[in-house]
């Protein structure tokens, strides 16, 4: 399993992901999640991946080799609506290909969050569903989760609104993936997190977190502080 978290806000974009996959307690493996397409000066695209592994790696795989050809690719299209159209595509493809006409159990679902700028028009993040089809945030809805969403999702729905900063987005992502890697053995470090300044067309602010980095320890010692002296403020219970 993985999780991966994606803002769309005012300042730009926010992406996280872990790197843990796993097909059972003795095969847990690293694989990054965050792909990164870019074009200096022309377009900036992050493509966050969760599901089956053997999927989402076809279909990055798919992408980057059809880069410059005739087909739609995603350093052709005009509009990030056309790069979400291509990756939905893609999926598509992949699983129908591999499925084919398999009577065996094997999911082969996957789905992809999809983001950033492509010249002359605004950031956008974009959710791709396994069956290719997808959505895009909003100024009400400004993030997208993938994988195992449920253990840190709260604090997203708590902090997180269009107006945050992309520094304290990151914070908030980075609690989000603590939150999820404390309760769930299968999303563990390290972790990926880009954030892309509107308007910069620039991916370098991309970095890896892991198991030695100081701030993430601070930020999830600082949270886990936090909750345990908040509830001990709580109002006892009159029964």
């Amino acid at each position: 399993m993985t999780y991966c978290v994606a803002m769309g806000l005012e300042q730009g974009l926010v992406f996280a992901a872990d790197s843990r996959t796993n097909a059972g307690v003795d095969q847990i493996a690293t694989y990054r999640k965050l792909h990164k397409f870019e074009v200096a000066g022309e377009r900036a695209v992050v493509i966050l991946s969760a599901g089956n592994l053997a999927t989402t790696q076809s279909v990055i795989s798919l992408l980057n080799m059809r880069l410059g050809s005739d087909r739609p690719n995603l350093h052709g299209v005009s509009s990030m609506y056309d790069v979400a159209s291509v990756v939905g595509s893609t999926c598509r493809e992949v699983i129908m290909r591999d499925s084919g006409q398999s009577q065996s159990s094997v999911n082969f679902g996957s789905s992809f969050i999809v983001g950033g700028q492509i010249q002359g028009e605004a950031p956008r993040l974009f959710l791709v569903y396994p069956e290719g089809n997808f959505i895009e945030s909003t100024r009400d809805t400004p993030y997208f989760q993938i994988g195992e969403t449920k253990y840190g999702k709260p604090i997203l729905d708590r902090v997180v609104d269009y107006s945050l900063s992309l520094k304290d987005a990151a914070k908030c992502a980075l609690i989000s993936l603590d939150s999820t890697i404390r309760s769930n053995l299968s999303v563990g470090l390290p972790l990926d997190v880009l954030l892309y300044q509107k308007d910069s067309l620039s991916l370098n602010n991309h970095h890896n977190v892991t198991e030695n980095d100081a701030n993430f320890r601070a930020l999830g010692e600082a949270w886990s502080q936090g909750l345990r002296e908040a509830f001990s403020c709580l109002p006892d219970v009159q029964w």
